[in-house]
């Protein structure tokens, strides 16, 4: 995946960032309703128009006047996605017109010395003098829209796109380069690791530091193949940011890292317990659903036998149940010992992530699972696993025609899924089980 440009929406609450956000990337993701603070954290979609690719964030609405919690936190994140962003489109409200509160957002955005188009929403019955007020906020000529009907959409589109640093087509969508996010919480290793890599290869092409994003891509070749290395170790303090929002910082530069990644090594110290911040990364990585290694470094600092190792082994597991699949590498970044174990685990996961299985092995697996343990009953109401088959790769995804969806609870649905696993090698990558209510005979 190319390194999109973010183009990121602000504004009050209830202006109508969240409908925008729904009607470009097409879904509907962000959670639309008519009253203010609904989105409080950052969601992200990947969105195209004409061709060229973004990334698009929507935040919650700002609200300068309010000092409770959840207001400090909006605007936290709020100014996280701003400091990220290569162009911020500030929406307000046309119906409204021109309130105090406008102003102090707009002094906000100047002194971002970003790319800010002024968007003003909810002009149904569009009208051009009603952007005249808006010029007042000193943010240039404004662009009206109907978010809601869908009106005007396309020549901000336009506009986005011409704003854009760098043009992302679909051309930049396809290569055949492998990227690889090194993640981790300080100190576990990661930089020592990818010097580790690129001095053992010794074919670095260049290092382009990301012009919004502060990771490192850095381009390698082993053994022929392409590489990029996402390293997120770079992290430093922004004066524009709440020093309590470091961490919120950190998270995200590590989220974009792995959205843009093929597969995720998590760095792991292995000479001290797993933290909380660790399980929370390898949380984002599941999320993502992205194939995942993890990285037990600092190997050589420790006693190297098999029980020691067990016993790592077994508290990864517990505090890692919530991604069972992930294949864990023992190494040591500094002496470089065990790396060929590492890569050979990454060809591996993305092997998995890429594996397709006949329709007819999956009903067999589906139909062995059954006799050993029969689907659960509700109200005397049996559940019935009509028909399984493989609706995608990357991650791999299935679909299991139930007769009656609400019959399918959790546990048992990771009964199949762990049946899945036993028969077919999905180690290092998530798989998804999508569960509709439909007859063998219509499928």
């Amino acid at each position: 995946m190319a390194n999109l440009p973010l183009v990121a929406i602000v504004g009050r609450p209830n202006v109508g960032k969240s409908t925008f956000f729904n009607r470009v990337v097409g879904k509907r993701i962000s959670i639309v309703q008519d009253e203010p603070g609904v989105t409080r954290d950052r969601i992200f979609a990947d969105a195209e128009w004409c061709g060229n690719h973004f990334t698009l964030v929507d935040t919650g609405g700002i609200d300068m006047t309010k000092g409770d919690e959840i207001s400090k936190h909006i605007l936290i994140q709020a100014d996280i996605a701003v400091d990220m962003s290569d162009v911020i489109l500030y929406i307000v409200d046309g119906k409204e017109g021109v309130l105090p509160s406008d102003f102090q957002v707009a002094d906000k955005l100047r002194r971002s010395k970003k790319k800010v188009i002024l968007v003003v929403n909810k002009l149904d019955n569009f009208d051009e003098t009603a952007l005249y007020d808006f010029y007042q906020l000193g943010l240039g000529d404004p662009i009206g829209i109907s978010a809601e009907q869908a009106k005007g959409i396309g020549d901000l589109l336009d506009k986005v796109v011409e704003s854009l640093p760098k043009k992302v087509t679909d051309k930049d969508m396809i290569d055949d380069i492998t990227r690889i996010a090194i993640v981790g919480k300080p100190n576990a290793g990661k930089s020592s690791l990818i010097n580790k890599i690129i001095g053992e290869d010794r074919v670095i092409v260049s290092s382009i530091a990301g012009t919004t994003r502060d990771a490192i891509d850095v381009p390698f070749k082993r053994n022929g193949q392409k590489f990029t290395l996402i390293d997120t170790a770079g992290l430093r303090r922004k004066r524009s940011i709440e020093d309590e929002s470091v961490e919120k910082y950190s998270t995200y530069r590590t989220l974009d890292a792995i959205r843009r990644a093929d597969i995720v090594v998590l760095v792991v110290d292995m000479t001290v317990p797993l933290s909380e911040q660790d399980v929370k990364i390898a949380a984002l990585v599941a999320d993502e659903k992205k194939p995942i290694v993890v990285a037990m470094n600092k190997w050589d600092l420790t006693e190297q036998n098999e029980n020691v190792r067990k016993k790592l082994e077994a508290d990864l597991a517990r505090d890692l149940a919530f991604m069972p699949y992930y294949i864990s590498v023992y190494l040591s970044a500094l002496t470089g010992k065990k790396l060929d174990k590492l890569f050979a685990a990454i060809d591996k996961a993305l092997e998995n992530s890429k594996r397709k299985v006949q329709t007819g092995l999956l009903n067999e697996i589906i139909q062995s699972a059954i006799t050993l343990t029969p689907p659960p009953s509700k109200s005397g109401k049996r559940l019935k696993l009509n028909f399984i088959k493989q609706l995608d790769s990357v991650p791999p995804s299935f679909v299991l025609f139930v007769n009656d969806v609400t019959l399918m609870s959790d546990t048992y649905k990771r009964y199949i899924e762990n049946n899945i696993r036993n028969a077919v090698d999905f180690s290092g990558t998530p798989i998804t089980i999508n569960v509709k209510c439909k007859s063998e005979e219509d499928v």
